[in-house]
């Protein structure tokens, strides 16, 4: 008999043990799920509650502005691109930069205008002088556009500039600015009436995400 019992006794620790490993494993999901939540719930209202970023609002003045790129259709500025540069277009009116830099690569789907291109053109169409405006036509993210605008800063001896971006995106894009080096950040945005707010807010919080994991690797090398 006892050594019927042994020999049923690991088969019982067996049963009991799987039981328990479950629960283990539902509340590590749940507190995943929960901390998923807190880290976009986190994002969302630091997305939508970004208002601009500058040393005085009244009195924002920069060599250059920067125009984050979107994508063209049929080579000419999205209705969405357009809300930018038209914004754009009003500070450079009212004098806070007297240059432009228009920034964005060439879109997938047999683009023949770089976005940086479409939106010199549209600039210019609009009575910006050619030589007021500067292209970067090679990045395709916003950490590129950035990058690569302070790359023609350097080349031109300008110090300042101000971002010009969508309210959804200008969070992120100061981040990057402030990652990259830029004193001051300084960035401008416009809200959108022609956008899809929900798909767009939703989908920088991935991006945001992304840019979290991209900056670590920046900052330690890996």
């Amino acid at each position: 008999m006892n050594e019927t019992t042994n020999l049923k006794f690991p088969a019982k620790v067996a049963r009991g043990a799987r039981p328990r490993r479950f629960r283990t494993l539902l509340r590590v999901v749940a507190v995943g799920l929960v901390l998923i939540l807190i880290w976009c719930g986190s994002l969302y209202y630091r997305i939508t509650s970004f208002t601009g970023v500058s040393g005085n609002a009244d009195a924002v003045r920069a060599d250059a502005g920067i125009v984050l790129g979107a994508s063209l259709w049929n080579d000419k500025p999205s209705p969405g691109l357009r809300e930018r540069l038209d914004h754009a277009l009003a500070l450079f009116r009212a004098g806070v930069f007297p240059h432009l830099i228009v920034s964005g690569g060439l879109d997938a789907g047999g683009a023949k205008l770089t976005e940086a291109e479409g939106m010199r053109d549209y600039l210019q169409e609009k009575g910006v002088p050619a030589e007021a405006i500067e292209m970067d036509t090679q990045s395709h993210s916003t950490y590129e556009n950035l990058l690569f605008s302070r790359n023609i800063m350097k080349e031109k001896g300008w110090q300042s500039a101000v971002i010009v971006t969508h309210r959804y995106h200008g969070a992120r894009a100061a981040d990057i600015a402030e990652t990259l080096g830029y004193k001051p950040v300084q960035v401008s945005v416009t809200d959108s009436k022609v956008m899809n707010m929900a798909y767009h807010e939703t989908r920088e919080i991935l991006a945001f995400t992304k840019w979290e994991l991209d900056k670590l690797r920046l900052t330690f090398g890996y």
